[in-house]
């Protein structure tokens, strides 16, 4: 895809900005843990996440790989997928695993768009990320 992102001209703000040039429009490990760790599941529980190893078996027990893989991307992916639609669209693990499969190598998508969704529910959610922390 050849399209420049819309907001590749705006003014971040600096810690942004250096998240975002260290690790690009992906998540790190620091970063998708603190995403992870706000997560609750359909009861309000807070999410027992999925560890990038447990992630990384799941998809090798279900013959799957990824080819948009970035970064600890499908590791935010699984334990959205598991906080939010879990005992409801997801029943078991090899759904699980399908459904991070369709999400990231979706053929309509963008490079990035796992990060990019999350940072626009910072933005919708007016979370606030310690950038220092999560570089």
């Amino acid at each position: 895809m050849d399209r420049e992102r819309l907001d590749a001209h705006d003014r971040m703000p600096d810690d942004i900005r250096a998240y975002l040039e260290k690790n690009g429009w992906s998540f790190s490990k620091k970063m998708c843990e603190f995403a992870v760790g706000h997560m609750k599941d359909r009861n309000g529980k807070k999410l027992e996440p999925l560890t990038k190893e447990q992630v990384d078996k799941l998809l090798k027990t279900y013959e799957i790989v990824l080819k948009h893989d970035n970064g600890y991307d499908c590791v935010y992916v699984a334990n959205m997928a598991k906080s939010d639609y879990w005992g409801s669209s997801i029943g078991d693990e090899q759904q699980l695993a399908r459904f991070v499969k369709d999400y990231i190598d979706d053929e309509d998508a963008y490079p990035g768009m796992p990060f990019t969704r999350y940072f626009a529910d910072l933005i919708g959610s007016g979370t606030n990320v310690p950038w220092d922390d999560v570089l």
